[in-house]
């Protein structure tokens, strides 16, 4: 077994940090003037030049060293940081309604209802199918 150290894989961390921004990979695409596929190939990479490295960090608002340095313990310590004992009720202070910008509920539901109408919009492109045939 090799002791060598597993390389850095510095796509795997912009994925993860774009998905953290909640930025798709047509976004991050526009913002660097490429397609998305040359994206979801840039997140396959293993290495990137540095060049490309600066353009993407900049795109995602961070750092080239925020993405070289990117682990999940790093950004849990990071949100962990912003715990406040006098705010807190709850675990963590979750359930503080003043730090609270919205109803979790509602945003629940707003995905089913996006889940549901994808169903709907499924079933009619399959029957539109059947009545083809």
């Amino acid at each position: 077994m090799s002791t060598a150290t597993k390389p850095i894989h510095i796509g795997r961390k912009i994925s993860r940090i774009r998905e953290l921004k909640d930025m798709k990979q047509e976004a991050l695409a526009q913002a660097l003037g490429i397609s998305q596929q040359s994206v979801s190939i840039l997140e396959n990479s293993e290495t990137i030049e540095d060049a490309k490295l600066e353009e993407v960090a900049k795109a995602l608002g961070v750092s080239t060293e925020a993405i070289k340095n990117f682990t999940e313990e790093n950004m849990i310590n990071y949100f962990n940081s912003f715990y406040d004992n006098s705010t807190s009720t709850g675990i963590n202070g979750m359930f503080n309604p003043t730090h609270c910008t919205f109803n979790p509920l509602d945003k629940v539901i707003e995905l089913y209802e996006r889940m549901l109408q994808a169903e709907k919009e499924k079933v009619e492109y399959l029957e539109k199918l059947l009545k083809e045939k």
